[in-house]
């Protein structure tokens, strides 16, 4: 597989956020192929309950614990979690506290579900605790994981899911509450991480595309690429898309083209019906296109590196997402 050096030598933790419906659960999923190495191993993993991972593998609900999902493009072992935030937190206990049996008691007592839904942050803490454990865990002295790809919560509270750390730290003043929350914002705010910002070349994704930007930087947390999901080739050259979108494309010209090709021809003519919906059917395709211009000159202006997926018209599936993964290592993504 051909490609260039990656731009994010370095990051350890690849963050994966975007609107709803821009394709960030794919995309996530393609960048821990395209992660995945000679020799290498990645760990993509999901916060939101939705085992949206699963279903792109094509594969069993994923239980609380990594599994081997795929072997990447290069060579490289991929494996998936599905994180739960009750078993987190019991984790989150024994570790801190050794409350062992005593732990599994809360769950059953419901103890275990008021803190991760009525307490203030309580979910995200554990959520992110549980990632910066996988990005840290050594064996031997080896990193176990050399990347984390994390598909994360959409644009319109990643910052907030990402910064909740900081508000634990500003809370507890001492004690592993607060070293953990410390330890974990030191993470997210580091060179080993990178927030990747899933769009659409449409108006409503990149708008929210550049606001998440602005917030992230805000906050100090690592900015990373823009991924322009679903990308679509002009059908037409330039010079026939600036026609179209004046109305200047000649009826005949059209007319004569579809007979050429057999298209719409009937009793030794083409319908005059059948030119007058293909013109506006083009008018609307050079209107997409000149959107789409604009947009890609907005997302330029946000100054970070940008990499283009072509639109799947088959729809997403396993090998939908090895050639995803091609796409990101040519341009320089992983």
């Amino acid at each position: 597989m051909a490609s260039r050096e990656s731009d994010w030598d370095g990051v350890r933790l690849h963050v994966v956020t975007g609107k709803g419906g821009t394709g960030k659960t794919t995309v996530a999923a393609a960048l821990a192929l395209a992660l995945a190495g000679p020799g290498r191993r990645t760990l993509l993993v999901e916060v939101e309950n939705r085992q949206g991972i699963a279903q792109l593998f094509d594969s069993p609900p994923l239980p609380y614990e990594e599994r081997k999902v795929a072997v990447g493009p290069g060579g490289g072992d991929v494996f998936a979690l599905a994180v739960d935030p009750e078993e987190a937190l019991l984790e989150y206990l024994e570790m801190f506290y050794r409350l062992g049996r005593a732990g599994r008691a809360l769950r059953r007592i419901g103890a275990i579900d008021f803190a991760t839904t009525i307490a203030p942050g309580m979910r995200d803490v554990l959520l992110t605790g549980k990632v910066y454990e996988a990005v840290r865990r050594q064996k031997a002295g080896q990193p176990v994981y050399d990347a984390v790809v994390l598909d994360a919560p959409p644009t319109g509270r990643i910052t907030r899911f990402l910064g909740v750390n900081a508000e634990v730290a500003g809370l507890a003043k001492i004690g592993p509450i607060r070293g953990q929350a410390d330890n974990i914002m030191g993470l997210l705010t580091s060179p080993q991480t990178a927030v990747h910002v899933v769009t659409l070349l449409e108006e409503m994704p990149v708008q929210e595309t550049a606001d998440a930007v602005t917030d992230l930087r805000a906050a100090g947390l690592p900015v990373g690429g823009i991924v322009v999901d679903a990308v679509r080739s002009p059908l037409l050259r330039q010079a026939d898309l600036t026609a179209a979108a004046k109305g200047r494309l000649d009826p005949e010209v059209v007319a004569a083209g579809l007979q050429a090709a057999g298209v719409g021809v009937r009793g030794g003519t083409v319908s005059g019906s059948l030119v007058e919906s293909l013109l506006v059917e083009t008018a609307e395709h050079a209107a997409r296109v000149a959107l789409e211009k604009s947009e890609r000159r907005t997302l330029k202006a946000l100054e970070r590196p940008t990499y283009e997926l072509p639109l799947l018209p088959e729809g997403v599936d396993l090998g939908g997402l090895y050639a995803l993964a091609e796409h990101l290592c040519r341009q320089g993504a992983a």
